[in-house]
């Protein structure tokens, strides 16, 4: 069981962690039509932008209510009001997502009180939805954020179903956790569909930060679940929670609606997703498809293939509490030694990652980590690129943001595929490194004493040297 510890030093040095506001934004991105408005200071709605845009290479609306200081102070009521009726009235979009921010939490801002009072004022929003998360950045990190606000869109979205009213069997909710990409959402739909599902997925980024053109500009999200979808998941056959995370967003869909819930701590790895397919098969009542059983034989080589690269490596990994649990547990079970591990925020998965100790720090840490256990690849978001090339170290790139390589949304780890993907392109980042700067290869043999070939003359030479 791994201890888990905190630093004591005063300050993030080299920041891991993305805030809670930004989280909680990137959740309300699933909607269909939606806008996500962050009520604190424009620095704070520009810098979470700046990494959207960056990681996802697309347009992504992202609004703020532009606290000043003396806004700050007296109240935020005035701007909360002006910003939603500009909104409304420009964007014409479905749902507006309001998060709050540090400034804004630590001031006390009423905002359930503020848009109480705005619908009074305002007619036109008397049904409009308004769905307000309380994120404060100077707690918990990006998955609490994501967390907080797909169990927020569930207790003000979902309707609770009428007595008596039946289910459908077929349907069924999913509640992904933020470590998983558009890719991966569209890979689990066709898993679902496959079995005769009909998911419906809380948030979907998969259709609206998967990367497409639509036909027309719009300054909302251009995909995702509708508000309408969302309103009917209660009379779904059972709800799929996916990372610790989406606990409380699966109590509270139970609570609200009666649907059960199973909870899937991780999807990448052999046994979890046999697990995951044998529970799909149980609840359509359908065989598995013999696609993934020849799935699940090409994971099974991809492991036997890779353990004998990634076997007894020392790795060092940073990245939110679920996508560290996930990935560190999948190479764990490869052979491979987690010697170094920090992440962001606490999360009860921690202590069950093979490892002895998990740090919740700064990429400074991580590094420090890495470089004193001797690691052999280092596995983060993008920022720990210039630390990885100060270990000389190969380098894996994995969660948010991932800002210096294009495909990031489309990136996939969960399924059989999935991990068959990760374990190859883990393996072969190991391959490269160790032809390149460790181990002899053809190219490496000749040197500049040893010509490739003997000359004839200095093989005649050698032999008339010999036979005397």
């Amino acid at each position: 069981m791994a201890i888990v510890t905190t630093p004591k030093k005063a300050c993030a040095v080299n920041p891991l962690k993305m805030s809670q506001p930004i989280g909680g934004a990137f959740a309300f991105m699933g909607l269909r039509g939606a806008m996500p408005l962050l009520h604190g200071s424009q620095g704070c709605t520009s810098f979470g932008l700046t990494l959207f845009v960056r990681h996802f290479k697309e347009a992504v609306p992202l609004q703020t209510t532009a606290m000043s200081e003396v806004a700050t102070v007296l109240g935020g009521y005035e701007n909360v009001e002006q910003a939603i009726l500009n909104i409304y009235d420009r964007a014409k979009p479905e749902i507006i997502g309001i998060c709050s921010t540090g400034v804004t939490e630590t001031n006390g801002d009423d905002v359930d009180g503020y848009i109480k009072l705005i619908r009074e004022q305002h007619p036109q929003l008397v049904k409009f939805p308004l769905v307000f998360v309380s994120t404060p950045d100077f707690k918990d990190a990006f998955q609490d954020g994501w967390g907080k606000t797909v169990a927020c869109m569930v207790e003000v979205l979902v309707e609770s179903p009428a007595g008596g009213a039946e289910r459908d069997p077929a349907r069924v909710n999913v509640l992904p956790g933020c470590h998983l990409t558009p890719g991966d959402l569209d890979e689990l739909r066709t898993i679902l569909e496959d079995f005769g599902l009909k998911p419906s997925f809380l948030p979907d980024l998969a259709g609206s930060l998967d990367g497409h053109i639509p036909d027309e500009f719009t300054p909302t999200t251009i995909g995702g679940i509708g508000v309408d979808e969302v309103a009917g998941m209660g009379r779904s056959s059972c709800t799929i929670a996916i990372g610790e995370q989406m606990r409380r967003a699966a109590e509270a869909m139970q609570a609200k609606t009666g649907v059960p819930f199973r909870l899937f701590e991780r999807l990448c790895g052999l046994i979890p997703n046999d697990d995951f397919i044998a529970f799909l098969s149980d609840i359509s009542g359908r065989p598995v498809p013999a696609k993934y059983r020849r799935q699940r034989g090409q994971l099974a080589d991809a492991m036997l293939d890779a353990h004998f690269h990634v076997g007894g490596r020392k790795l060092a990994i940073g990245a939110e509490p679920d996508l560290l649990f996930d990935l560190s547990s999948m190479l764990h079970e490869m052979g491979a030694q987690v010697t170094a591990a920090v992440t962001t925020t606490q999360s009860p998965v921690l202590e069950r990652i093979g490892t002895n100790e998990v740090l919740i720090g700064d990429l400074e840490d991580l590094e420090e980590l890495a470089r004193t256990r001797n690691c052999d690849l280092l596995i983060t978001h993008s920022h720990g690129r210039q630390a990885a090339a100060r270990l000389k170290i190969p380098f894996y790139r994995a969660g948010f943001p991932m800002f210096d390589r294009i495909g990031a949304g489309h990136q996939l780890s969960v399924g059989y595929r999935g991990t068959r993907d990760v374990i190859f392109d883990i393996a072969n980042l190991v391959i490269a490194d160790r032809e390149e700067n460790h181990q002899p290869t053809p190219d490496s043999w000749r040197t500049s004493r040893q010509p490739l070939k003997p000359s004839r003359r200095s093989f005649i030479a050698s032999t008339e040297e010999s036979i005397a």
